[in-house]
């Protein structure tokens, strides 16, 4: 996967895939809002990893620290959509 650039080859978000835990999702946003598009509430397993993963030119998907402890990282998730998958409550 090439990850969309923008003129001063700052990358664009990517995040793994929720199904494999092992491919790489360019996050979508709204272009008229300029908001994330996000998909609330999803679950299911952990399928790791437990680091970033990188796509062909070294670009890192997000990784958060966990709300549990405040310091372990946690690869965020994202559907086949490009949704970010988030948990509002």
């Amino acid at each position: 996967m090439q990850v969309t650039r923008d003129s001063n080859q700052i990358p664009a978000l990517l995040a793994v895939l929720n199904t494999t835990g092992a491919s790489l999702v360019a996050i979508k946003a709204n272009p008229t809002n300029h908001s994330l598009k996000v998909s609330d509430a999803t679950t299911g397993a952990d399928n790791g990893p437990l680091r970033a993963l990188r796509d062909d030119n070294q670009v890192t998907s997000l990784m958060a620290t966990s709300s549990a402890d405040g310091k372990t990282p946690v690869v965020c998730y994202a559907d086949a959509e490009g949704n970010l998958l988030i948990d509002s409550t």
